[in-house]
């Protein structure tokens, strides 16, 4: 089987970071890790996102979620909490510590060749790389050290059992 190309897209707007959302999610098999200070703009329980990660994880796929605060997560996103619960066994939410409150990037990681950055989560502006490991080097060593110092957060019950 051939290697794919290294393929880069540029975005700018909301409507941008949704379509490459959904790419690099449709791409991913074995595991996703994502860093956001609170996933707002990621819309996790926006149908079609919870369709394409209902598929990957059903595919035995793992999510990882590293964030600041899961406030608006708790209070906006009811699909993607019925998703953790369905999908316990697979996803993993952490909370960082206020030591690292001053990341203000965001980033999501595709099976180590894949990545969708922001490089400021009061902005849209960012890229999309795809088969590209070389691009996922940095975030991925980032994703690692940000979710060595968080705690658990989001579990599947109220008891977090």
């Amino acid at each position: 089987m051939e290697a794919q190309a290294p393929q880069v897209e540029h975005i700018a707007t909301h409507a941008e970071f949704e379509a490459q959302l959904l790419a690099l999610i449709g791409r991913s098999q074995h595991e996703l890790q994502a860093f956001d200070p609170d996933f707002a703009v990621f819309q996790l329980g926006r149908s079609d996102v919870d369709a394409a990660l209902r598929t990957f994880l059903a595919g035995g796929g793992r999510l990882s979620l590293a964030m600041h605060d899961p406030a608006q997560i708790l209070a906006h996103q009811p699909r993607f909490l019925r998703l953790i619960k369905d999908y316990a066994h697979r996803v993993d939410c952490r909370q960082t510590p206020a030591t690292l409150h001053h990341l203000t990037d965001s980033f999501l990681i595709g099976d180590g060749q894949h990545v969708l950055r922001r490089y400021h989560c009061a902005q849209m502006r960012g890229e999309a790389s795809f088969a590209d490991i070389q691009a996922t080097e940095t975030p991925a060593e980032r994703f690692a050290e940000i979710w060595a110092e968080s705690t658990p957060a989001l579990h599947a019950t109220t008891l977090g059992l």
